[in-house]
């Protein structure tokens, strides 16, 4: 019994349609209500009209990717405790309308980062690249985050200090664009393209943690956690937290999602189905130290959601994302594992054994070109990631059974 089978969809304004999915063979569909404010309930009516137009074509909607936490949750500020009620009354209704998965998580400011959105390969496709020395330049040199050099090695500094004067100014600008903007205005970015002076508001964003450090971040998620996880178990509702990506600490803001320990510690504050994990082997792997094959053979009982998805990584934390089974991470043990821990759920008598998968970002190719795509989700890519996996899981499915 494979994975199921599922795919990002952001919605009615997605050039990808619905349709199409069910064309490809998509079991479930991963989306959000992107249209509802950060902070604000999801109404039922909003709710039934997406998983009604996703049953019309034959599937479920199988995860909510995201019901964003508001960055008040995450400091705790005065308006935390409206914002707490509204994001428990969104998962009631999740739960009432029949939608039983929530990925979600909790990272400050920024969901993700990478420095280049078109990262050309050898054969002439794209991918995302990350690069640290780079991203020490936006950071020290083009932010101007307040004492962001006491962040970094000198050697480092060095480095990014010969790419900035190399730089011109125009390259300059796009990169913080599409770090603080572009990158994130169709995932509930803080920043969105409406903002004049979008650095400014940035650094008053990442003003907000200066008092925050990774104590006091792993604090506020236990206190959310403690409150938001016995609404789920009411609501029939599993949470699962997304990894950081990077899962190291960047602009000065703390990580709390990046290691096995991290998610452990997580998975100990409230000991409930309901309090699980997103798997994600891209933002995971990042971190050298992560086995991660040891952490779904120790923490699989509460992974309710996966994003496979493979990189090829350099020194100083650099690396580009690559396709889905090929690449420096070894997806075989990993995917094999997944399917071991569907087998053992399901011998224990657990009715949620099935574990959603998305190939996640995939590599910019043949038609994606001709197509417009948020950032990291080509269709033709995406496709050819979901094909590779199918046929992994196959392979080992029948080996499994001993054939």
């Amino acid at each position: 019994m494979a994975l199921e089978k599922t795919f990002r969809w952001f919605g009615f304004s997605d050039p990808v349609q619905l349709s199409d999915l069910k064309m490809m063979g998509i079991e479930g569909v991963v989306t959000a209500l992107h249209h509802i404010p950060n902070g604000e309930v999801w109404p039922v009516d909003e709710i039934m009209k997406v998983k009604s137009a996703i049953e019309a074509q034959g599937m479920r909607w199988s995860v909510v990717e995201s019901l964003p936490v508001s960055e008040g949750i995450k400091t705790r500020n005065s308006d935390c405790e409206r914002l707490i009620t509204n994001y428990k009354q969104s998962i009631h209704n999740l739960g009432a309308c029949g939608i039983d998965t929530v990925c979600y998580n909790f990272m400050p400011v920024l969901d993700w980062i990478r420095t280049n959105l078109h990262y050309p390969l050898p054969h002439g496709g794209e991918v995302m690249y990350f690069d640290f020395a780079t991203f020490v330049a936006f950071d020290v040199f083009i932010l101007k985050r307040p004492h962001a050099n006491r962040d970094y090695e000198v050697a480092i500094l060095e480095k990014a200090a010969k790419i900035v004067a190399e730089m011109p100014e125009e390259e300059r600008e796009q990169l913080a664009h599409n770090i603080i903007v572009v990158s994130q205005g169709f995932i509930d970015g803080t920043i969105d393209g409406s903002v004049v002076d979008y650095k400014k508001e940035f650094l008053s964003f990442l003003d907000t943690y200066r008092d925050i450090d990774t104590a006091k971040l792993r604090q506020h998620l236990s206190l959310f956690l403690k409150e938001v996880v016995p609404a789920a178990e009411d609501g029939g509702v599993k949470l699962c937290i997304h990894p950081d990506d990077p899962p190291f600490p960047v602009l000065g803001l703390p990580r709390i999602v990046s290691t096995q320990d991290d998610l452990e510690w997580i998975c100990a504050q409230v000991d409930s189905n309901a309090n699980g994990i997103t798997f994600c082997t891209g933002s995971l792997s990042v971190n050298r130290q992560n086995n991660l094959e040891e952490i779904v053979k120790k923490l699989g009982h509460r992974i309710h959601f996966t994003h496979l998805r493979n990189n090829v990584f350099f020194k100083d934390n650099a690396f580009h994302e690559y396709g889905h089974i090929e690449g420096d991470i070894d997806m075989y043990p990993i995917v094999k594992a997944l399917l071991q821990e569907q087998i053992r759920r399901k011998e224990t008598g657990r009715n949620d054994f099935r574990i959603p998968f998305r190939p996640d970002h995939g590599v910019k190719m043949l038609d994606d070109f001709n197509r417009s795509a948020n950032p990291g989700y080509p269709l033709i890519g995406r496709l050819k990631g979901l094909a590779e996996l199918s046929g992994m899981q196959l392979a080992i499915e029948r080996e499994l059974k001993g054939m």
